[in-house]
């Protein structure tokens, strides 16, 4: 039986709409490319990333350039530390202890030769009994005392730098400059060469004075000479001079022979080793009438003629000791 290419057409086109059909209502066919039969596997949900470990605490230490306005120290703290130790002059005074006030830390010293001071103490004052280091409960009325005094202009008070009780060795020599002499007291004071501090003693009948071997008086003893003092045993405060020795006096004339050991051609200052006590003495002298000037140099030997002045020696004549002049 034949059929029409009209026939075939519409039963061709109704084959197609039905296979279209099928698979639109089947969703387990697979996918062109996909074997036949198989199923696509379900994919399995992806994990969550885990958090980021947060960064542990962190302390930084920052010197004192990293934060403005720092405050920058010596190492001394302005507010837990006492404040420094004034540093105006030390003044030795000698007496007994009058009383003692231990919630002000202020001591009362009754000093020798009259008068009372009453002198502040603190943390910063070094306290001795019989040559050891104490506190402040060695502080008794009574006692024997030797205070090295300064003055603290902040507080308007005396301040007590060290406080000696007891049985007190001090120095039996002082050398230094004199600073006051009081002829109707008999009384002189001297600035102690060593550590600068005034002490005041007494001269007597029995003191002895001499300059060089020459027996002198107290009159002869003027402020800017410089002694040598010998005390006697046991007074208070280097209470009494038993020596006195004048090394220099205002306006003496002096003559040093030895080695150049320092020279300073611009400010005419010079040293010399002098050999007659082995000292060493600053001189000062002007180059431009100096002779010989291009000689002198450092080791080279001179002899100078100098003038005490009270406050130094000025040469009126440098003279170089040449090696041949040594020798004839």
């Amino acid at each position: 039986m034949h059929r029409s290419p009209i026939a075939s057409l519409t039963v061709l086109f109704v084959a197609l709409s039905a296979m279209s059909a099928w698979a639109q209502s089947n969703p387990a066919t697979p996918k062109t490319g996909q074997p036949s039969g198989t199923v696509a596997p379900a994919q399995s949900p992806v994990p969550p990333a885990p958090p980021a470990p947060q960064a542990a605490p962190k302390t930084e230490i920052l010197d004192s350039s990293a934060t403005s306005g720092a405050l920058v120290t010596d190492g001394h703290d302005p507010i837990l530390d006492p404040a420094p130790v004034p540093r105006t002059t030390t003044t030795l005074v000698g007496g007994t202890i009058s009383g003692v006030d231990r919630m002000r830390n202020r001591l009362t010293v009754h000093v020798f030769g009259g008068g009372h001071w009453k002198v502040n103490f603190d943390e910063r004052t070094h306290i001795f009994h019989n040559g050891a280091e104490t506190t402040q409960l060695a502080l008794k009325k009574g006692e024997r005392v030797y205070v090295d005094t300064q003055l603290d202009t902040d507080q308007h008070a005396i301040f007590a730098r060290n406080i000696r009780v007891g049985v007190v060795e001090l120095p039996a020599d002082a050398d230094g400059q004199i600073t006051d002499v009081d002829l109707k007291h008999n009384e002189v004071t001297l600035r102690d060469v060593i550590n600068s501090v005034p002490v005041r003693f007494a001269v007597d009948q029995g003191t002895r004075i001499s300059n060089g071997q020459t027996p002198s008086a107290l009159k002869d003893i003027r402020p800017g000479t410089l002694v040598h003092v010998r005390f006697a045993a046991g007074q208070p405060n280097r209470g009494l001079a038993r020596e006195i020795d004048i090394i220099a006096a205002p306006g003496s004339n002096f003559t040093f022979a030895g080695r150049v050991t320092f020279l300073d051609i611009r400010r005419g200052i010079l040293a010399v080793q002098n050999s007659v006590d082995d000292k060493n003495y600053e001189i000062h002298f002007s180059p431009n009438t100096t002779a010989d000037r291009a000689s002198l140099v450092i080791g080279t030997e001179v002899r100078v003629v100098a003038t005490f002045e009270g406050s130094r020696y000025s040469a009126q004549s440098v003279n170089v000791i040449r090696p041949e002049a040594e020798n004839r």
